[in-house]
């Protein structure tokens, strides 16, 4: 089977950098809308304040998002692909252990940060509503919002994606021209590109380096330049980006000239909106009619990273199965309900337990901040592998680490004002994925292999025991091992011990998930001919785990090449040319009951069980028919036997 090298990702064009700014720079195109609000909330407005905010913001934007991001994570493709697996998957070429930790970390931040995302850009656009009646209540409206764009996920956004592009071209042509407008009337805020503002307001202004969490916000958003890297491809995004800069530092300034031309010296009132603050009163309308399509769409995009990233967890073995669904063929999108409904219900408790967007400000970024130092050890890591100068390996990492180091601990302030409901969502499925790996890693541990070669007598000879009930006439095991010569011990058992099951033909079949994104490939291994075969099938780990799809595919080559017979084997059936049947063993471990566990190995089980217990079976994560598979359970032993002293003593 010819392994796909489909270019992933649209060609630079026009079309292509349209569709791109609908993808990918949602979150962070309509950060404008609080990040100003969050610096200033509460505060005297100053020169120090506003410049220094707004420098700070600038420069983070160009250190953090287009040198990191845009030019140097982007460099570092997994095929076209990027991301935080498709980044782990690269370094886990090179065996070392420990990359597993920053990846499961920055998964589990990320998804954390969708329950926070869409309420406080929704939330933000709305509250524009109270300039007009200060007396709507907000908090249904965004309910109600939020419940659409949840419930609308299961038909996909090929109806209405479309429209996503030119919406954003839309929302950041409007952003960058009411900025334009204030800075015109006072150039001054011009000033903030020295970065001495910045630092001036770091080090200077009373409680200015606590003003980091606040800055950050402006660029929450940067990974899904990264994530979505094989939708769109790396010269949209690029290209893209320097519009969406642009406009992006216009409004920023914008709103900074505001502040200095009407509020200087003034207290700016908490809830007061900085954006809104800006526009004609006879354009507030329109202005947050856009907003919150922009605020929709962001969120969307949101959603969507969040199913691709549980889809490529489950298929790197580090996340349950899980029903996956393909409402739309556009831009491959997928949709898991499970996760849909729990982020559904993650939103709409965080409307109500902050019920306004400046509250959830206070809350927001710790999660990012976080996964913003997982992707930069991953790349650091990766940058040092091959070998970079000096300078590359560590001087760059180092700067990216003291920032966004400065920016974690700016952040920390935020977990008693509302931080610890992302954390503490983050640190449950950092828990739950973290026991999945282990248990998977415990299991692959103690799985016992076996030499085939001893076992091709005995197999010869129970295929023709008549004595035997015939289980099928194929008989297909799912195998641990990965090459012609062993086989798992569990087969042995399931084959001879377990039930006696004689078959005509066996097949052993390995499913590996390779490091590259894309591509399923697979190789046969002959070891008695027409009798037992070993099958490696080799999946991308974007690819869809059609095993039995795949595996008929084979079955027909190899009828064709005349090394298997496709008739069936008995006799009265054969007469009249019906095909074989099929038929699959998945065997399921089970710690043996005798083993004396360590307190760690019972949680970890335990743990295991608890999590499989509400996950896909192994059958529908293969995609095989029902029908012909049979789910046995065989004992694993991971741990020596409990020892005990048992003596025989003579009959009196």
């Amino acid at each position: 089977m010819a392994n796909s090298n489909k270019n992933h990702g649209l060609p630079l064009s026009a079309g292509g950098a349209l569709i791109t700014l609908g993808i990918i720079f949602g979150d962070i195109g309509t950060s404008p809308i609080y990040v100003m609000n969050a610096i200033c909330s509460g505060h005297t407005i100053s020169r120090d304040l506003v410049l220094g905010g707004l420098s700070c913001v600038l420069w983070t934007l160009i250190i953090i998002t287009t040198i990191k991001y845009v030019y140097i994570a982007l460099n570092n493709d997994n095929k076209g692909e990027g991301g935080i697996f498709a980044l782990y998957a690269l370094v886990r070429r090179y065996k070392v252990t420990w990359t597993i930790i920053p990846a499961i970390i920055g998964c589990s931040m990320l998804i954390a940060d969708g329950f926070i995302t869409p309420p406080i850009s929704i939330s933000s656009a709305i509250e524009g509503l109270t300039i007009i009646n200060p007396d709507i209540p907000t908090v249904p409206i965004v309910i109600m919002i939020l419940g659409g764009l949840f419930v609308f996920q299961q038909f996909g956004t090929k109806i209405v994606g479309g429209i996503f592009g030119p919406v954003m071209l839309i929302w950041f042509s409007m952003i960058g021209t009411l900025g334009l407008l204030q800075i015109i009337k006072n150039p001054t805020v011009l000033h903030a590109i020295n970065p001495y503002f910045a630092m001036n307001l770091i080090v200077n202004y009373p409680g200015g380096f606590w003003l980091l969490g606040a800055v950050f916000l402006c660029t929450t958003g940067a990974e899904a330049l990264y994530s979505d890297l094989g939708h769109c491809g790396k010269n949209n995004i690029r290209i893209s980006w320097m519009f969406v800069i642009s406009m992006l530092l216009l409004s920023y300034f914008g709103q900074s000239a505001y502040l200095l031309s009407n509020f200087n010296e003034q207290l700016w009132p908490e809830g007061k909106s900085t954006f809104y603050s800006i526009m004609p009163k006879w354009f507030l309308p329109v202005g947050i009619g856009v907003a919150t399509l922009a605020t929709i769409i962001a969120s969307q995009a949101l959603i969507t990273g969040c199913f691709t990233l549980v889809n490529e967890a489950m298929k790197l073995r580090l996340w349950p199965n899980m029903k996956v669904l393909y409402p739309t063929t556009h831009q491959g999108q997928i949709y898991i309900p499970a996760i849909n409904w729990f982020l559904l219900a993650g939103c709409i408790a965080v409307v109500l337990i902050f019920r306004q967007a400046s509250n959830m400000e206070a809350a927001y970024g710790l999660a990012i901040t976080i996964d913003m130092l997982m992707t930069t050890a991953l790349l650091t890591y990766l940058m040092y592998v091959k070998k970079k100068s000096p300078v590359v390996v560590w001087g760059i990492p180092l700067a990216f680490l003291t920032i966004e180091g400065a920016f974690f601990i700016s952040n920390l302030l935020k977990f008693t004002h509302g931080g610890w409901f992302t954390f503490m969502i983050a640190c449950a499925l950092f828990l739950g994925m973290w026991v999945f790996y282990q248990a998977r890693k415990l299991r692959k541990k103690h799985t016992e292999f076996v030499e085939i070669k001893d076992y091709l007598e005995p197999i010869k000879d129970l295929m023709h025991d008549e004595t035997i009930p015939k289980e099928a006439n194929n008989l297909v095991f799912m195998s641990m091992a990965n090459d012609k010569s062993h086989i798992d011990s569990n087969i042995i058992y399931s084959i001879f011990r377990k039930r006696p099951k004689r078959a005509d033909i066996y097949w052993f079949v390995h499913v590996e998930i390779t490091n590259e994104p894309y591509g399923a490939t697979y190789s046969v291994d002959t070891i008695i001919p027409g009798r037992l075969f070993f099958v490696r099938l080799a999946f991308g780990f974007k690819v869809e785990h059609k095993v039995n799809l795949m595996f008929g595919k084979i079955v027909e080559e190899m009828v064709k090449t005349g090394e298997v017979d496709e008739l069936s084997h008995y006799p009265s059936l054969r007469k009249h040319g019906m095909p074989a049947d099929f038929k699959f063993i998945l065997l399921n471990s089970r710690v043996a009951i005798d083993d004396a566990l360590t307190a760690y190995e019972t949680f970890v089980i335990k743990g295991y069980r608890l999590i499989k217990s509400i996950s896909l079976s192994t059958a529908e994560d293969f995609g095989l028919e029902v029908t012909n598979v049979e789910e046995e359970t065989v004992p694993i032993r991971i741990a020596p036997s409990t020892q005990i002293n048992l003596q025989r003593i003579a009959k009196r």
